[in-house]
């Protein structure tokens, strides 16, 4: 393996490892808040991942198991054929992977009389004038049932 294809080997990994560790929740303390639901209306959840990144990972990829055929001429039509290949199957599985989902929109009275609203997936066991808590904030705000 040439010094090319170790240092494309290694970046594929890098990228594959840092995308795969934003994910995943931290343990600790979490916030949380209680009041009632006001409202609950559908919506689509949008992807908050990085666009082109299934391209250049994929790419990066078909690179290396290119750089494994061969030698030669016939070691780089197989690396340039395994780049584009590897580019084409990480944009459609990114592609597949971004779609919107499904969710609600969740509007929640706190006890303190502040609206907040919550977007989340569907979880078909709230219903509006329920007691709630708020668990957490931002993006990683998710209302669950008061039991």
């Amino acid at each position: 393996m040439n010094a090319l294809s170790k240092l494309l080997l290694g970046t594929a990994l890098g990228l594959s490892l840092s995308a795969c560790a934003t994910g995943g929740n931290d343990a600790g303390e979490m916030e949380i808040r209680s009041g009632k639901i006001e409202q609950i209306t559908p919506a689509q959840i949008t992807s908050t991942h990085h666009t082109g990144l299934g391209a250049i990972v994929g790419g990066l990829g078909g690179l290396a198991l290119g750089s494994l055929i061969g030698n030669g001429t016939g070691r780089d039509v197989a690396m340039a054929a395994g780049a584009i290949g590897g580019a084409f199957a990480g944009n459609a599985v990114q592609d597949n992977y971004d779609k919107p989902k499904p969710g609600e929109q969740v509007i929640v009275r706190l006890r303190s009389g502040v609206l907040v609203s919550i977007t989340q997936p569907i979880t078909n066991t709230l219903t509006p004038g329920e007691a709630v808590y708020v668990e957490g904030s931002g993006t990683d705000a998710r209302v669950v049932p008061q039991f």
